[in-house]
């Protein structure tokens, strides 16, 4: 029997649907696997030190317009604060979770090529005392874009560490200024079947949804995304604009968001929607919580051998457990 890999792992309910999966006339090929992670025999990793937050040294509005495409990959360093290689730009933008275009990692890339990025907005509406449409053109003037390296840990146990560039989420708020009684960030990504064969599917109850609490929001390593490595988002990473959130495991992380509205209740979000006894509201890496169906303690790096200790909301405990004390964390996965 081949053993499958950790790294594709395929949430169950998609495997029971499987029969469902449809890109226009054509079938998806080929059954989806269920594996599980090992038990990690690892030591206890050390505390890590706070998360960098340098500024990109070339902003990306400083690019030309029509040499944008065609700019080098840059990132002001070759590592994270804890020590940990940047994974390649060719690594993250061919490797990645995008099912609104495919379930196959390395298929996202070629399906979104013909993806329409430009022009772009995002309406903020919702328990808001100034709501807005954006342009994201706009946004990435007004907004001071900053290179932040983070790591990117993905509830398959694989994970990245990715230069990206963007902006705090709290300076966005402040624009719009909520509403005492907004509680939540409830996040849509645009719905474009046309374009994204994924959403012809049922696998999910599509746009995509996600949330954030209004303090998680907050957070100074809470950002909107519009770029990596000193360039524009590719289609295939959620360009233009996407939500990262490192302390938490990827999929909270939507992307081609359209729509942010400040609500008062819990939204529920679309992996909440479609199994929510395995993917919960507050999705923070934690390894000491297991998947139902595999280990959280240890990942693998794309990119590298073996599997290391996962840390604790990705090793960013220092700057965000403090949202979380006197929770249960294991209730509120």
């Amino acid at each position: 029997m081949i053993k499958i890999a950790s790294s594709e792992i395929t949430p169950e309910h998609i495997y029971l649907n499987r029969r469902k999966f449809m890109v226009g006339a054509g079938s998806i090929a080929g059954a989806l696997a269920l594996a599980a992670c090992g038990k990690a025999d690892a030591p206890a990793a050390s505390a890590p030190a706070a998360a960098s937050q340098s500024t990109l040294k070339t902003p990306l509005t400083a690019f030309p317009k029509a040499t944008l495409d065609h700019a080098e990959p840059y990132a002001s360093k070759a590592q994270d604060e804890l020590g940990n290689k940047l994974n390649k730009y060719d690594e993250i933008t061919n490797y990645n979770n995008y099912y609104e275009f495919t379930t196959d990692k390395e298929g996202v890339n070629p399906l979104s090529e013909g993806f329409t990025t430009t022009p772009w907005k995002v309406e903020v509406s919702g328990l808001v005392n100034n709501p807005k449409t954006y342009d994201v053109d706009d946004m990435l003037k007004k907004f001071t874009q900053e290179e932040r390296i983070y790591r990117l840990r993905c509830v398959e146990a694989w994970s990245m560490v990715i230069p990206w560039v963007g902006f705090k989420i709290a300076d966005l708020l402040k624009e719009v200024d909520p509403k005492s009684e907004a509680k939540f960030l409830k996040f849509t990504s645009v719905m474009r079947p046309e374009e994204m064969p994924g959403q012809q599917t049922g696998m999910l109850n599509w746009p995509y949804v996600e949330g954030l609490r209004i303090d998680e929001a907050m957070n100074p390593l809470a950002i909107f995304a519009t770029g990596m490595y000193g360039k524009p988002l590719l289609a295939a990473n959620g360009a233009p604009f996407r939500l990262i959130t490192p302390w938490k495991y990827g999929f909270k992380g939507i992307k081609a968001i359209v729509k942010i509205e400040l609500v008062d209740t819990q939204p529920v979000s679309a992996w909440m929607n479609a199994a929510s006894n395995e993917y919960g509201f507050y999705a923070n890496v934690n390894p000491e919580v297991d998947h139902p169906r595999w280990s959280q303690a240890t990942e693998r790096r794309v990119g590298a051998l073996g599997h290391i200790p996962t840390l604790k909301f990705n090793g960013y405990e220092q700057e965000v457990a403090s949202l979380y004390a006197g929770m249960d964390l294991k209730a509120n996965y």
